[in-house]
């Protein structure tokens, strides 16, 4: 609801009408276009992605999704096809997934797969201003008691597709221009923060130091060991199997993307280290074994070097599983497509895990989703 953002809707919005689609925005900014084709009664095709994006994360984020369905769209009603589907098509352009005003992700998808809590209504920006003041302020008046009218009927709907820029570098290594998404990886979020001794940089013998950053540091390099070869770590027992470690090892990520000391001062040994967790996998059950395996060393390392950690988990979201034939049927497009365009025979189109969350995470609620992720460097050519 920035004023960008503003703009950028009645944008989409145009660009929409001009592909012959019924246009109109909900009581959350969600921009929608839509065509009813021969039976408008039958189930819909839900075809989107999120017009807002993160800081510096380039001009494809979230919009390639949008516009390649309206793109796709327009092709239809220039060929005189768009009146002739079998069931209606709506493009969505979500109003926030990111999450970066109000730190609430998938606030415009979770909306309408029925699972964004009243509550959301009430978080606040940074300047004290709420998700329901915001859309006031735009002419946008809905009320708590309304927010759950704009959830679809899952009965309506047929099933929702994302097309994403990958956000990584599997294609590009594998010398593919697009990938079909097997899943979205589950994720956990945590922040740990280690208590130890403050103490003068010059007189605390490093015999006796209690050194909270030091103990950081190693918990940091075991995260690291840990997420790169969980085999070494987790054993064939009750908490974990063969395929759960098999998963790990292609799928587990681990990042440590926050680190923060107090005083903070560079002669002063710090009293207390902070540091976040963003841990992700394919594999629900998985996760949660390296989470617990994670759990123990970590208090075996604060009780070797005498200082205290505490764990919070701050966010989850189980991972999604794409559906299995919306996603062969992806397939077979694109490997149709690629030997239309390049004239030649294609290899298998790879099947890849998605490790960014994506407004399919929330729609999954609603419907079955699958998702085409793109190699950014083929759409700058």
């Amino acid at each position: 609801m920035s004023p960008a953002s503003v703009r950028a809707g009645n944008l989409i919005r145009q660009w929409m009408e001009d592909a012959g689609l019924r246009t109109w925005v909900d009581h959350l900014g969600n921009v929608h276009g839509r065509v009813e084709g021969l039976n408008a009664s039958a189930q819909a095709l839900l075809i989107g992605s999120h017009l807002d994006t993160v800081v510096d994360a380039g001009i494809f984020d979230g919009s390639l999704g949008i516009i390649t369905a309206i793109s796709a769209l327009k092709v239809l009603k220039s060929t005189g096809k768009l009146g002739k589907l079998k069931r209606p098509v709506e493009v969505i352009a979500f109003s926030d997934e990111e999450g970066v005003r109000f730190q609430s992700t998938f606030l415009g998808s979770a909306a309408l797969a029925g699972i964004l809590p009243v509550s959301a209504l009430r978080v606040s920006d940074k300047s004290g201003v709420t998700v329901l003041d915001a859309l006031r302020e735009n002419s946008i008046d809905i009320a708590e008691e309304s927010l759950l009218q704009l959830k679809y009927d899952p009965a309506s709907v047929w099933g929702y597709i994302e097309v994403h820029i990958e956000q990584g570098p599997v294609l590009e290594w594998v010398g593919f221009p697009l990938g079909v998404v097997q899943g979205i990886a589950g994720q956990t979020r945590l922040k740990v923060t280690v208590r130890g001794s403050q103490g003068h940089a010059g007189t605390v013998p490093m015999s006796m130091r209690q050194d909270p950053m030091t103990a950081a540091a190693e918990l940091i390099v075991l995260l690291e060991r840990l997420c790169k070869h969980p085999k070494d770590f987790l054993s064939y027992d009750g908490r974990s199997n063969c395929s759960t470690l098999e998963s790990l090892s292609s799928s587990l990520v681990c990042t440590v993307g926050e680190i923060s000391s107090w005083p903070s001062a560079s002669n002063v040994i710090p009293g207390e280290v902070t540091f976040t967790v963003d841990l992700r996998a394919i594999d629900d059950a998985g996760r949660e074994t390296v989470l617990y395996e994670l759990s123990n060393q970590l208090y075996q390392i604060c009780e070797k070097r005498s200082v205290s950690c505490i764990v919070e988990r701050k966010h989850d979201a189980n991972a999604v599983m794409c559906d299995a034939d919306l996603s062969s049927q992806l397939k077979s497009a694109s490997y149709a497509a690629l030997k239309r365009m390049t004239g030649a025979t294609q290899h298998e189109i790879p099947v890849i895990m998605s490790g960014a969350g994506h407004d399919a995470m929330a729609m999954s609620h609603l419907t079955k989703v699958c998702s085409l992720l793109c190699r950014l460097n083929n759409l700058r050519k």
